[in-house]
């Protein structure tokens, strides 16, 4: 298969294993930064099992007029802080550098972070950021810390925005830094609603120039929001993919947005969520089999067997081996066909994760 391929193509619901989601990936098939302008970015399409090569600034000539893409408006705050922790010792006070990344909001107003190195913190430890921000350990377990920061609200907004970096996967943050120009290059055109800690990365792709060319075109856009967390990162430790369980991300998908889908369902338009995030929303207010308003925690685990109910096609980039995302594509296009897009991306120098190409996938 042109090098490349995903083992165990024929699979049987329940029995299948983590290993058929497997792939041999060059490293530098890995994108560390976004192509400029994003039109340029290669576009792998897939319509009725069959493989075209184009470009994003093709986008229309696969759109049919009525057709609708669902785009998530969630927008990612600067998550990764570098900061200093700060005690009293016998010595006097002490200072040590100290990485976070934060998770997720609570109720309290606390959040949940990820801190290197966690060891060395201690519960009532003070951390000092830029801008005179601070946040103090109120607990912490084996694998994080609550913190207790000294602003909230628009407040802690302003602070992470000018004191915190742009949190990028792990597969580019081990390559290079976050820089200003990630503020921009990882946040969508249109990103309304703070919470993420990862991107819609799907959407990285839609400049201003294709959504007039699509929207021009008879193209219509509804959007939802989920919020993105850092599980998305996770990887799946069981064998028996039926087993994964599946991280919770809170989303809302509005009254507004079912009655656009109904509506251009009804009319013979087809529904294309941009990116996993959007999907995985828009079928989980759709189970059950009839679309409704939603709004809370979702951890909806598409895999080859899903019935999907709303779903037309998906447009996604190129996903990390052995991931609930790969699996997800699955769903949609069938297994054997997955295998064959992606051995010829593989081939055709596609570049993947997060800053790569993009695909443009209809239905089996």
């Amino acid at each position: 298969m042109n090098g490349l391929s995903l083992r165990g193509a024929l699979l049987k619901g329940p029995a299948m294993k983590l290993s058929d989601f497997d792939f041999d990936l060059p490293q530098e098939r890995i994108a560390i930064r976004p192509m400029s302008p994003r039109g340029d970015a290669k576009l792998l399409v897939s319509q009725a099992g069959q493989i075209e090569d184009a470009f994003v600034r093709d986008l229309c000539r696969y759109f049919r007029p009525g057709d609708r893409l669902v785009l998530n408006d969630t927008k990612v705050i600067p998550a990764r802080l570098s900061g200093l922790r700060a005690r009293q010792s016998a010595q006097g006070r002490v200072e040590a550098k100290i990485e976070v990344t934060l998770l997720e909001p609570q109720a309290s107003g606390r959040w949940k972070a990820l801190i290197k190195p966690l060891r060395k913190l201690t519960v009532g430890e003070e951390i000092l950021f830029a801008s005179g921000l601070s946040a103090r350990c109120f607990e912490k377990t084996d694998t994080e810390a609550l913190l207790d920061f000294s602003a909230q609200g628009a407040e802690l907004d302003a602070a992470l925005d000018v004191s915190g970096q742009m949190p990028l996967p792990p597969y580019i943050a081990s390559k290079r830094a976050a820089d200003a120009q990630d503020k921009s290059d990882y946040q969508t055109l249109w990103a309304k609603h703070r919470g993420a800690v990862a991107a819609p990365t799907a959407s990285l792709h839609l400049d201003a120039a294709a959504l007039a060319a699509l929207q021009g075109h008879g193209v219509t856009i509804s959007y939802v929001t989920l919020h993105v967390g850092a599980g998305t990162f996770l990887p799946v430790k069981v064998e028996e993919v039926s087993r994964h369980k599946m991280h919770a991300e809170w989303g809302h998908v509005s009254a507004q947005a079912v009655a656009e889908i109904e509506q251009t369902r009804a009319a013979g338009g087809r529904i294309i969520p941009v990116g996993t995030t959007a999907l995985r929303l828009i079928e989980t207010a759709a189970r059950g089999g009839t679309l409704r308003p939603f709004e809370g925690d979702t951890d909806i685990f598409i895999y080859p067997g899903f019935e999907f109910q709303i779903t037309d096609g998906l447009m996604t980039n190129f996903h990390l081996p052995k991931s609930t995302l790969l699996m997800l594509v699955a769903a949609l296009i069938g297994k054997p066909h997955l295998d064959e897009i992606y051995a010829h991306a593989v081939a055709k120098n596609y570049r993947f994760f997060s800053y790569g190409d993009a695909s443009l996938l209809f239905a089996s």
